[in-house]
């Protein structure tokens, strides 16, 4: 397979080269190149919903520029390829199904409902991203988005090929020095994530579907009894009356709005899912409104079209219609003043369940509106989702224009990440799957979505006592972390599995909230510098080829190394890396936590105690944990604000940097400088923690201004 593969696309290269020279090139920003082929046509492709803007030309393409498409059209379809050179390790393609490095894979790009994977071997899921990141022997790095909505598929051979069953498409490429560089302009291009609420980098506890309302607050309940940190209560489809949106169960949920107060009151959040299908039935509110504002999408003869999902007959918004999209933001208004905080859009491929391959029919008809032409479902399949939540969003923003959204999506596009945080789907309680989630969300990271994770123990299927453990251990330290399952599953709590794994998964999420400060700042970088929270291992050494492949361990911003305990067979980066426990952990009790390495030369905030939810968090008591490099010298930060509300974005937030020096034996030199904001609090309690290969010294606790200049601290 992998032979024949390479054959063809070698032989496409050979009959594209001949007519690369007479594209079209333009520079478009620095380092970016935009290759368009000579039929390219506007209309089947524009405007672009990867894009934050449109990229007009600035110049010519540079002359010693490495990376060029050419164009063709084979058997009917539109066809790129692009000739790399030798020992390129490529990555990307954001949500997929297998390893770190993509190099000698093929991925199709349609959102796909795919329970366990199964279909395809993954190699199709719920997310579309038209791009590839690619690393050379000497570190520097490019980047190829195709600009192209349609059904398309990514063959990582050498040369690269992305065959489209559209019409034509542009390219961009990218070109520069390091990953970080290439992941700033990708967030340029096509935007990063605005910081969300504190409440979402929480842990989170879901069910399909805890049910009824007093289940949820027994769960709840539950965990504050057994100190076991949570933020958020999920519920799933079950709330509804019948499966449909924007309604609650006059059973089990007949009061939501006092549940959510009840939820409030001991300190959680709660998030509520709503998906697209529209149980078709007069009287109900959301249909009767809908079908007065011609909102549903059409099949091809110009019919209403109609699926089968969990009401039973739906249709479907049409949302490249600005005025569906302005009546599906509405609905929320209503819903949001029961006090929710947070929504779910699941099932947005969409998927169909009596539909062909699970979805709509492929010539189902898009009317568009605005800036967004006409199309066919082949064209708007990929976006569903995006548009969906790009809409949601909308929603949620005028039912509470002062707080945060946070939402959730199974399905969307590139650039989807400035609308939506994401989780991997259907996963299986399986050790296949646990291994798997890492490079996934190492993928989507690379892929401009930094605010990711999975189920964690697993939707489908039972976990064990022994999986789980190690599951919520490194889940702990995923950017998104949520425990969720199915209700054909076994109870999937932390205390189900008996009281040492219980134990073991309140070290791992006292572990997540002792590093809320931390967390908190790499999510400023994400927002401000489009980084990943979490990151491959290859980038603490980008010139190690070792690393490149490494995917079972990796990186929680550019300080922290996470190291699984079944990860036995790695590679990690060279220089420092010391080994770290946190206060009050024994060996006895982290049997299936990953090990945790501080890089030589950071300084990582820490939370001065241990919390139950983000409520308790205040930055104005900080840990600073510093592991020196061989000169004695190491540097960090803490970026904070209000946690909500959009008050950073006018300048109130906090952003101190640290440099510290071990001047002597147990003598610390503390420098703090603070760029940006507006103070919000005057005085810090600040003690210095000194990790070495001998342990962990401490200072004593003083109060500090958050202006202070120089601090030498006594280690006791």
């Amino acid at each position: 397979m992998k032979k024949s593969l390479n054959l063809i696309v070698i032989v496409l290269f050979t009959l594209c080269a001949l007519t690369a020279r007479s594209q079209k090139s333009f520079l478009v920003a620095d380092g970016v190149v935009a290759f368009y082929p000579l039929n390219f046509d506007s209309a089947q492709s524009l405007p672009s919903l990867a894009l934050t803007k449109e990229l007009e030309p600035i110049g010519n393409i540079p002359s010693q520029w490495k990376i060029v498409p050419s164009f063709h059209t084979v058997n009917g379809k539109a066809t790129v390829t692009i000739k790399l050179e030798e020992g390129v390790d490529l990555y990307g393609n954001g949500e997929v199904a297998g390893p770190l490095r993509r190099n000698d894979t093929k991925v199709t790009l349609w959102n796909t409902d795919n329970y366990l994977y199964s279909r395809d071997e993954g190699r199709r899921l719920y997310q579309a991203h038209p791009w590839i990141m690619g690393v050379r022997k000497d570190g520097t790095c490019f980047g190829i988005l195709a600009d192209n909505t349609w059904k398309q598929e990514f063959t990582c051979s050498n040369p690269l090929l992305i065959t489209s069953e559209g019409p034509s498409f542009r390219v961009f490429v990218i070109e520069k020095q390091t990953p970080e560089l290439l992941m700033k302009t990708l967030g340029d291009l096509t935007g990063t994530i605005d910081m969300p609420p504190l409440w979402s980098l929480g842990h989170q506890q879901s069910r399909y579907s805890y049910y009824p309302d007093n289940k949820v607050l027994e769960i709840a309940s539950e965990l504050r009894k057994r100190n076991l940190p949570t933020d958020v209560m999920w519920m799933d489809i079950d709330y509804m009356q019948d499966y449909k949106v924007f309604t609650f169960d006059s059973i089990g949920f007949r009061n939501p709005e006092r549940l959510n107060k009840q939820l409030h009151s001991l300190g959680f959040k709660s998030v509520y899912m709503i998906d697209p299908g529209v149980k078709k039935e007069d009287g109900y509110f959301v249909y009767d409104s809908g079908l007065k504002g011609d909102h549903w999408v059409q099949d091809r003869v110009g019919k209403t079209f109609v699926g089968k999902v969990w009401p039973g007959d739906c249709v479907f918004p049409d949302f490249t219609k600005p005025e569906t999209s302005k009546w599906w933001a509405e609905l929320y208004t209503d819903f949001m003043s029961n006090g929710i905080d947070g929504v779910w859009n699941d099932m947005n491929e969409p998927s169909v369940f009596n539909g062909p391959d699970g979805s709509m029919p492929e010539d189902n008809w898009h009317r568009g509106g605005g800036t967004i032409l006409p199309g066919n479902h082949l064209r708007y399949h990929n976006v569903y989702g995006y548009l969906m939540v790009k809409a949601s969003r909308e929603g949620m923003l005028k039912a509470n224009p002062s707080k945060r959204p946070f939402l959730l999506s199974r399905a969307n596009y590139i650039g989807g990440q400035r609308y939506a945080a994401t989780w991997t789907g259907d996963n299986g309680s399986s050790w296949e799957h646990l291994k798997l989630s890492i490079p996934m969300l190492l993928n989507l990271g690379l892929s401009g979505q930094p605010f990711c994770g999975p189920d964690l123990g697993g939707f489908g299927g039972n976990a064990n006592a022994d999986l789980f453990a190690n599951w919520i251990g490194v889940g702990a330290f995923y950017p998104f972390c949520r425990n969720h399952t199915s209700k054909s599953s076994n109870a999937q709590e932390p205390w189900a599995f008996g009281k040492k794994v219980e134990d073991e998964a309140r070290v791992a999420l006292n572990r997540r909230y002792r590093l809320l400060p931390y967390f908190y700042t790499l999510f400023h970088e994400a927002s401000s510098r489009g980084m990943p929270v979490m990151r491959p291992a290859f980038f603490a050494d980008i010139k190690d080829p070792e690393l490149r492949a490494e995917e079972s361990v990796f990186l929680l911003g550019a300080d922290m190394l996470i190291k699984p305990k079944w990860a036995v067979s790695n590679h990690l980066p060279k220089g420092i890396w010391r080994s770290y426990l946190f206060e009050n952990e024994k060996p006895e009790i982290t049997q299936n936590q990953p090990d945790i390495f501080i890089r030589g030369g950071a300084v990582i905030p820490l939370t001065s105690r241990v919390i139950q939810h983000t409520g308790e968090y205040k930055s104005d008591s900080l840990t600073l944990l510093i592991s020196f490099d061989e000169q004695g010298r190491a540097k960090g930060k803490i970026y904070s604000d209000e946690g909500d509300g959009f008050g950073y974005q006018k300048g109130f937030f906090e952003q101190s940097f640290f440099h510290a020096t071990e001047l002597s034996s147990g003598i610390i030199k503390l420098q703090v400088q603070q760029y940006g904001g507006q103070r919000l609090r005057r005085k810090r309690w600040i003690r210095i923690a000194v990790i070495s290969d001998a342990g962990v010294r401490y200072s004593q606790w003083e109060k500090k201004s958050i202006t202070f200049a120089n601090w030498e601290a006594k280690l006791l």
